[in-house]
């Protein structure tokens, strides 16, 4: 009897392991085609081969290959002015190599914006606009915001000096704000940021339009500029200011009292001949 039951109970387990060996793999296959499926329905995401940098790249350094990958980049998000051909990116075996006009960090890719022309030097002129000039200002500890200024700030500009009023007695001295959200491109002889922080500059050059170039220069050779910094995130245009002393210290002007001449006592005469002669003789008058 015992022995039978032992049959019996291995039989039994026999058949449960075969039943989770078949349900094990009925799950395993349901799992596989489960996957194949989502992954037919996924899209395909259409990638390019751009350069990017391999390195940290500063405003001057010269493009070599060394300094350039070809990576993959989703093409519905490809930036403009990208390059994918060596022939183009270094022209005649990058005999003329190109400059690098704004900085770049590794992985970024290289841009039409971002770089000269075949044999083009990163210079000023690189850095100026469409209709822009560069201009230079006398800049001290004071004026210069203490050497704190770096190429890409942007700052306002502050006139102080005297002009005659016609309405006012005397020399009036004040200051006022004469341009705002002006464009830094060079601080002295230095157009890029390395080795610029902290230095007092004695000059700096803005990029302004030709009628801003015309009254910084009469602004200049009349008074005494001061550079303001604006903020990196600060989007607002400062209003028209002016300050002067009596504003300054919270002093009222005292409006001039215009005092009306009296009018001329009036003088009667009457005329009487002597002769030959007409003579006037004052009398009272009357009314």
């Amino acid at each position: 009897m015992r022995g039978l039951f032992a049959v019996v109970l291995l039989v039994g387990l026999g058949l449960a392991g075969f039943a989770v060996h078949m349900a094990q793999g009925y799950v395993q296959k349901y799992q596989t085609a489960l996957a194949l499926e989502r992954q037919s329905k996924v899209t395909p995401i259409e990638l390019t081969e751009i350069y990017v940098a391999t390195q940290a790249l500063d405003y001057g350094d010269k493009l070599m290959p060394e300094m350039v990958k070809l990576v993959k980049w989703p093409k519905e998000s490809l930036p403009s002015g990208w390059y994918a051909d060596a022939n183009i990116l270094f022209k005649n075996n990058n005999l003329t190599p190109r400059h690098i006009l704004r900085p770049m960090v590794q992985g970024e890719p290289i841009l039409q914006a971002k770089i000269t022309k075949p044999g083009e030097d990163a210079g000023l002129t690189s850095r100026l606009e469409k209709g822009m000039r560069a201009f230079a200002i006398r800049v001290d500890v004071a004026s210069g915001v203490s050497g704190f200024l770096r190429p890409g700030d942007q700052v306002d500009i502050y006139w102080t000096g005297s002009v005659d009023r016609l309405s006012e007695d005397g020399e009036t001295s004040f200051t006022k704000l004469i341009q705002t959200g002006i464009k830094l491109i060079a601080v002295d002889q230095k157009a890029k940021l390395e080795g610029v922080n902290g230095n007092v500059a004695r000059t700096v050059t803005v990029s302004v339009k030709p009628e801003q170039v015309a009254a910084l220069a009469q602004a200049q050779n009349s008074g005494k500029l001061s550079l303001a910094l604006v903020g990196a995130k600060d989007d607002t245009i400062a209003e028209s200011i002016e300050v002067d002393q009596n504003k300054l210290l919270g002093i009222e002007r005292k409006e001039k009292k215009v005092v009306q001449a009296k009018e001329s006592a009036k003088v009667c005469t009457i005329r009487t001949r002597r002769g030959a002669e007409v003579v006037a003789i004052p009398i009272p008058c009357s009314n």
